[in-house]
């Protein structure tokens, strides 16, 4: 009789032995450290559908996951057992990105805080004892160096505990930075002369000043954002191109200008359908205007949230002004 073809089959009856809950009670006796057997309430037991391997490796899953209620009131326990016939240098990190996915798969059930997972290497192969560290950190080239990384808190760019003049110090990002601190706390108007400082480095591209300036425009509180990019393009002489473009967009439209109107007689509903369609169509002349200029497509893309198609339409507009009014 013919042997049946299992493409690990040491790994496939150790996956279907530790499938069945009293053995792997069992095994969870002679192997867990007693100070994490001493947290499970093994009568909660369960064993949790799906593996957390590659999609393409599927028929070649060995990898078991249980969880168990703790005995110290609200939380779970999981643990991973993964099967391993053939030593694995990397076997501590595949462990710790089960372990995450196991993690992962808790959050996404509706948990609010992380489970601790306990993950177990079973080893059966022939070269023994098992050759390769089973810390994950050991995956690293420079042990001491990552072990200073994920032991420690990460570390936190929080702008908005910083003081306006040392981000005026920190060059290319200064702009965004600044913007971002106060975008959702401040008139932007208030912050014209930091602005212009920042921009008299002459560090920025056009591309990078109209991506922030249409920022303001989208998500900033600026009481009058064509008056403000305005006086922003007559004090930076290198940026005044673009931004005056912008700018005259904006008045030639009015979009702006009807919205401030209607916020001020009140009208509610008029207010988010005026602001609505002024950004809308804001963002659409911009987008002309810039590809007019030759601005590239995806940085026009990513500064105005238009879509392949809207940019697509305008390109074609752009084109065929081109070719009915061809430069002399």
């Amino acid at each position: 009789m013919p042997k049946k073809f299992t493409p690990t089959p040491h790994d496939a009856v150790f996956k279907q032995f530790l499938s069945e809950k009293e053995t792997a009670r069992d095994f969870f006796e002679v192997w867990l450290p007693d100070e994490i057997k001493a947290l499970c309430d093994f009568t909660t037991m369960k064993v949790e559908s799906g593996s957390f391997i590659d999609e393409a490796m599927k028929a070649y899953q060995n990898d078991i996951l249980y969880s168990l209620k703790t005995k110290k009131g609200k939380g779970y326990l999981y643990v991973l057992i993964e099967a391993q016939s053939t030593p694995d240098k990397l076997s501590a990190w595949r462990l710790m990105r089960y372990s995450m996915a196991a993690m992962q798969k808790h959050l996404d059930a509706g948990n609010k805080t992380l489970p601790l997972v306990f993950p177990i290497l079973f080893y059966m192969g022939k070269k023994s004892p098992y050759p390769h560290s089973t810390h994950w950190l050991n995956c690293f080239e420079d042990r001491s160096l990552a072990e200073r990384i994920y032991t420690n808190p990460f570390k936190l760019a929080d702008v908005t505990t910083l003081d306006d003049g040392e981000i005026i110090q920190h060059r290319r990002m200064a702009l965004l930075e600044l913007i971002q601190k106060h975008i959702r706390r401040r008139d932007m108007s208030e912050l014209l002369n930091e602005i212009v400082a920042i921009l008299s480095y002459n560090e920025y591209t056009d591309n990078h000043v109209v991506t922030m300036m249409n920022y303001l425009i989208q998500e900033g509180n600026a009481k009058n954002p064509m008056q403000f990019i305005t006086e922003i393009a007559k004090q930076s002489e290198k940026h005044e191109g673009v931004l005056m473009t912008m700018a005259q967009v904006l008045r030639q439209e009015g979009k702006l200008e009807g919205i401030q109107e209607g916020i001020e007689k009140g009208i509610e509903k008029g207010i988010e359908k005026g602001i609505e369609k002024g950004k809308a169509e804001s963002a659409r002349t911009i987008a002309r205007q810039l590809l007019a200029n030759g601005v590239d497509r995806a940085i026009v893309k990513m500064s105005t949230g238009l879509s392949d198609a809207e940019i697509n339409a305008l390109m074609g507009r752009v084109n065929a002004a081109k070719i009915k009014y061809p430069k002399k």
